[in-house]
This record gives C-alpha cells, structure tokens and sequence, in this order.
C-alpha cells in the first residue's frame, strides 16, 4: 500500500481513546498522507479528537473517508466526535472528497458538519449515503452548501463542488427546496445521487429546476422517488424540461419514479426520443407502468436521437414477452454492444457473464497490511457488531430498496 494512503478499513477496531489511536499513528508523518480509510471501525470521543490532531497537520490530504466509524457508539458521542473530525479539515484546500456515508446521524448530529460544509470550499465531492438525515437534517445540509456556494460568488470564485451523493436519507418534500437552491447556486455540478429518499411530485418539480443550472451534469440518479401525484404529472414536465439543460448527460436513472400513471408515453420519454440528450449511454426506467406506446418511441429512437445509447433497463414494466418493439430495440444496441434489459433472466445472465470474468482473472496479490508500529499489531483486536447500525439505518430510512 502506498506511504501516501492511511488505511484501518474493515478491521473492526474499537477506538475509545487517545492510547487507542496514537501507537497507531506512530511514524506517520501527516504531510504526506493524501487518503485516509477508517470505515468499519468505532470512533468515540477522545479518539476522534487524537485523529483530530493528525489530520490538521494532514496538509496534503485529498481524500477523507469516514464512512461507517460510528457503530454502536451513543447519540451523545457522535456530535463532539465528529465536530472534532470536520473541524480539523474546514482549512485543507487540498480535499477534494469526503466521506461521511453509512453514519447513523439522524437529525440530530448534523450541526457539527455545518462549518466544514460552509467554510471548506475547495473540496469537489460530497458522500452522505444511508444517514437518517430526514426533512430537517437535509435542510440544514442543504443550507450549509447554499451559504458556501454564496460565499465563493461573494468573493468572485466560481464553486468547486462536482458530485453530491445523499441517498436513503428520507429527505422528502420538506427538503427538496433547499437542495434546489443549493444545487442552483453552485451550478457546476456533474454527478447528483438521491436515491430512495421518499421525495414527492412538489419536491421532484423542486429539484428539475435547481438542477437545470448546471449545465454540465453527466450523471443524475433520483431513483425511487415520485414524479407523478394522483394524475398530475407536472413533476414529469419538469424533468422534461430539464433534461433539455444536460446535452452532456451519460447516465440517468429514473427506476421507480411513477413516471406513468394510466399508460401514456411520458414526457420525459418524449424528450428523450427528441433529441434532448445526445451523448446519453445509459437509461434505467425499470417499474414505471411504461407500455407499448413508450418502447416504440425508444425503438424509434434508438438509431437516430439516442445513437450514443449502450444500456437500457426496462426491468418490471408493461410489456409482453414478444413485444416487437423490445426485440427491436435489444437487436439494436446488440449491434452496437450493447444490451437492453427487459427481464430478471437479462440481469442475471450480465451477472453470470461478470462473474466468469472474474474467474477467467488470475489471482491478483493480497495487498500487505497498512504498516501500524510493533506495539499496536500485538494488541489483540477486538470486534464489534455492526448490527446495530444496520439496524438503526433502516429504521431512519424507512425506505424500500430495489435492485437496479
């Protein structure tokens, strides 16, 4: 492993304590670490605040993740833990990604990330997956990046956030507004992720708009949320309209979204098949009661407006088992390599074709331990369970997953 990279991922340390971290960070010189790993790992107070000295002398760091460091750790020692952690990072104009997925914040322990959110605007990746934000907590987060985005226009800088990934977070409605307008005010962004947070047709509206001023969006994930409300289908004709912002879109994911309620072919289709996004390689539509009158207009397509298309999923809709349209369209990308995905059988041949692949592969080297100082590999390692954040994770998001 490389000098430049500190990694405890997956070893299932319990870090109560100063003693606990220091022997292992002993003879590591901050300055040149430019990745840190501590996921599947425990940090409490104390220990967060050790890490906390180590990574303000971190001048080189670019990546911080700390997905999954507090299982089974109190509510009461989350917020000071990681108040520690993001404190120490808000003057590093070297990150570019942190990480912070698979924590059980809730809205309760968010307030601790507002400074570094607000006051570090030079990182470009933001990962907050799987945290039981809720309405409020996503409000707050939202908010955070509205002030930074707002801060760098003040001072005539443009923003460096690229990639927001917050999925499972049950951000809902009450949200929604506020991470359009963040998302507006950046206006740069290029990869957005919100899967699974039960946001509804008045929030979806929301955020076609917010992300419609950023331009340069290749990669846009909103799966399992809703985009139609009892016939109305103005979160449709937003996304619609939308779409027409993104000529560099590759993949959008719109699986589960009630694109269609009664049949019709939806806008969004519509715009599609249109032209609207001409570098487009990737469509997941799976389980949106689309019907024959949609797979013609993609069959149509598929040679003419959507050329560049390699992957099509069409999984848990409408169709019959000889739709001449569905034939069509899988002879077409099959032509040009590659594949629609009408059925569970065509999902589970790519897996069973991945994973000869895999098999084919010569056995790669294990990679040696991330060097730790004598004393701390003879400290018997202890585990620990993570169960409970599993277990608390699902009840904050109380959301259905699928596969995609």
């Amino acid at each position: 492993m490389s000098s430049r990279i500190l990694s405890w991922h997956g070893r299932q340390l319990k870090l109560n304590t100063r003693a606990d971290v220091e022997p292992l960070l002993a003879g590591i010189d901050p300055t040149t670490i430019e990745e840190i790993h501590l996921g599947g790992n425990t940090v409490g107070i104390e220990a967060a605040q050790a890490l906390a000295d180590f990574l303000s002398k971190a001048t080189s760091i670019k990546v911080a993740d700390f997905a999954d460091i507090f299982t089974g750790r109190l509510i009461t020692e989350i917020p000071p833990a990681l108040s520690a952690i993001c404190d120490a990072l808000i003057d590093k104009t070297s990150l570019v990604e942190i990480n912070l997925s698979d924590n059980a914040f809730g809205g309760r322990s968010v307030d601790p990330m507002v400074p570094f959110l607000t006051q570090n605007r030079s990182f470009q990746v933001l990962k907050l997956n799987n945290n039981g934000l809720g309405p409020a907590g996503g409000e707050i987060i939202a908010n955070a990046l509205l002030k930074s985005a707002e801060l760098s226009k003040a001072e005539g800088k443009p923003s460096n956030l690229r990639v927001v990934i917050c999925g499972r977070n049950r951000l809902e409605n009450g949200s929604a507004p506020a991470w359009a307008a963040a998302f507006a005010a950046h206006g740069g962004l290029e990869e957005v992720r919100m899967p699974q947070n039960g946001i509804r047709m008045s929030g979806i509206t929301a955020l076609a708009n917010g992300l419609a001023k950023n331009a340069g969006l290749l990669h846009v994930d909103l799966q399992d949320n809703t985009f139609t409300e009892e016939g109305d289908l103005s979160g449709v004709a937003a996304w619609a309209a939308a779409l027409k912002a993104w000529p560099a879109l590759h993949t959008l994911n719109l699986s589960d979204c009630v694109l269609s309620g009664e049949g019709e072919v939806p806008a969004v289709i519509e715009a599609l098949v249109g032209g609207s996004n001409p570098k487009l390689h990737t469509l997941q539509l799976q389980n949106n009661n689309l019907e024959a009158a949609t797979f013609e207009q993609l069959a149509d397509a598929i040679a003419g407006e959507l050329a560049t298309l390699r992957r099509l999923e069409l999984q848990w809709n409408e169709q019959e088992d000889d739709d001449e349209f569905l034939a069509k369209i899988a002879e077409s990308l099959k032509i040009r390599g590659g594949k629609l995905f009408a059925t569970d059988e065509d999902e589970e041949e790519e897996d069973e074709v991945s994973k000869e692949d895999v098999e084919d592969e010569p056995a790669a080297a294990i990679p040696p331990a991330p060097p730790v100082v004598a004393a701390e590999q003879e400290k018997q390692q202890k585990t620990v369970s993570d169960k409970a954040t599993d277990d608390l994770a699902d009840l904050l998001s109380k959301v259905s997953i699928k596969s995609t």
